[in-house]
């Protein structure tokens, strides 16, 4: 599937396209809504091409994924200037879960893995996009 559809299908179902990325210090998500507690502040961040104004707050984040997979991240970025969101493979971890990588009928797979009882449970599977980034949708988590 390519990029296109890929974006116009999670915004139909009001959802956000997601990279997992292990280069990122922190989650970096692009619209106010994640945001539990939101702290708005300006900062620098470095990029491959050098210093770059991008951040314009921190806080509390809780983000849910396709399967329903819960995460909570203590100190998300807020960036409305950014191109794509971020998940940090620092935050997976900060959420108890694991991380391994497959390979099923040519496609290359992330997953996210908890274990309960020393048994591994997949509880996200991310496919990969032909430039080798994984990516998930993610949206709200809606409290009654």
């Amino acid at each position: 599937m390519d990029n296109f559809h890929i974006l116009s299908d999670s915004k139909m179902r009001n959802e956000d396209l997601c990279l997992a990325d292990c280069a990122t210090t922190h989650t970096i998500l692009t619209n106010k809504k994640y945001f539990s507690k939101l702290t708005m502040l300006e900062a620098k961040v470095n990029t491959i091409s050098g210093s770059a104004n991008l951040i314009e707050g921190f806080g509390k984040a809780n983000i849910i994924l396709p399967r329903g997979t819960k995460f909570t991240i203590n100190n998300a970025l807020f960036s409305s200037q950014s191109k794509r969101n971020l998940l940090s493979f620092k935050d997976i971890r900060c959420n108890v879960y694991h991380i391994e990588t497959d390979r099923i009928n040519e496609i290359e797979y992330l997953y996210i893995i908890s274990s309960i009882s020393h048994e591994k449970c997949i509880l996200e599977k991310l496919p990969a996009l032909s430039s080798g980034l994984y990516y998930t949708h993610i949206r709200v988590i809606v409290t009654y």
